[in-house]
Formats: structure tokens, sequence, C-alpha cells
């Protein structure tokens, strides 16, 4: 029948029309700011940097914390060059210890920010994640939106609270890291102390032999 194909597909708009009336899931507004739709798990707005918190109560934690480590991956991969970063001087542990450089500077443009989530990708380290916060209007169009490593910083624990699957994911490979990191360098330091140990027994003398 000739334009049957049209007659099906405009029967099922009007179905989806009239069921988004009545239907609570397929609500297609709500009364915002009254009524608030929760954010999916997935939802990406703007980056965040992670920090591991050791002392809640520490007001300065976030810097002593952070995973990031300036090595500027992100900022090189960005596509609207939203980020800045500074490298450090000096040096601080990271989350296994290892002596590290870290941002002496890291600011995020967010009015220029397109939620790529790029940056999130290439991180070799699991310190930058994407926020689901999206109420971030300002009268300062232009400071307001430039946020720096402060503003910037949130816990891991706030990272468990919005994204609480990929959190788990990311402890768990951290911690499988921290372990071979551990045992690596436990290897090391046993093998050194055994080269020691050895070096030593060589410098003694035989028995019977006369002391130098």
């Amino acid at each position: 029948m000739l334009g049957e194909g049209i007659l099906k597909g405009l029967a099922e708009t009007a179905k989806n029309f009239a069921g988004s009336f009545v239907s609570k899931e397929r609500m297609t507004t709500v009364e915002y700011p009254e009524e608030r739709i929760a954010p999916i798990e997935a939802a990406r707005v703007f980056p965040f940097l992670v920090y591991d918190s050791k002392n809640p109560e520490d007001a300065n934690d976030w810097e002593a914390g952070m995973r990031c480590v300036a090595c500027q991956i992100c900022e090189k991969e960005c596509p609207p060059k939203c980020i800045y970063i500074e490298k450090s001087k000096d040096k601080k542990p990271d989350y296994v210890g290892k002596m590290q450089i870290y941002p002496a500077r890291f600011d995020i443009d967010i009015s220029v920010c397109m939620s790529c989530q790029i940056c999130v990708e290439v991180c070799p380290f699991e310190a930058i994640k994407m926020n689901n916060e999206f109420e971030l209007a300002t009268e300062d169009r232009f400071g307001g939106l430039l946020l720096d490593r402060k503003e910037l910083s949130k816990s891991n624990e706030y990272y468990h609270q919005i994204h609480p699957t990929e959190a788990a994911e990311v402890d768990a490979r951290l911690a499988e890291e921290k372990i071979k990191a551990d045992a690596k360098a436990k290897a090391a330091a046993d093998s050194a102390a055994a080269k020691a140990a050895a070096a030593q027994e060589a410098t003694k003398p035989a028995e019977g032999e006369p002391r130098q």
C-alpha cells in the first residue's frame, strides 16, 4: 500500500508523544530548579583533579595528595587548548612513594572546554576525571570561568560518589601498580644489601692470613 510506511511512522510518533504525558519515566521536562534529575554515572561536564586524602581535616590535604605530576600530556592533547600547566621546581612523593614533579599551576578555562574527555583518556596517572557539576554560571565570564588547581581539586571520595564503578576500577588498578612498585623496590633493596654483604665479605682477610 502506498504510504504505509509513513502511516506506521506517524502512528509510532503519536504513541510516543501521548506516552510522554502519562509515563513518569518518559517525561521530557521537569520543573527545574525545584525538581531535578539525578545525573547518570557516565555524565561528563568539565574536568577536575583527583587527590588522595590522608587527613580530611587538613585544609591543604588536596595539595599533598594530588595525583597530577605535571607531565603536560593533557595540555598538549587538549583540542581547544584550554589547559595551562606550570611544573614545580622541586619534587614530592606520588601515590606509590616515587618522587615526582607536581603542578605549580594548573588552570582550566571552562568557558573554552568542550567536555571531550580526551584529557582523561590520555592521563597515565588517573589524575584528571570528568565532573557532573553543571551549575557553574557566574557574572564574571572571564576570571570566574578560569579554574585554578585548588578549585579543580576533588578528593578520591568525591570521585567515588559521582562515578562509583569507574573509581573502584581505578583504585584496584592503582593498588596493583603500588604492589608491583613496592615489590620492585624491595627486590632492588635486597639485591643492593646482598652486593654490599658480598663486597664486605671479599675484603675480609682469609683465615690465618695476617691483617694488613
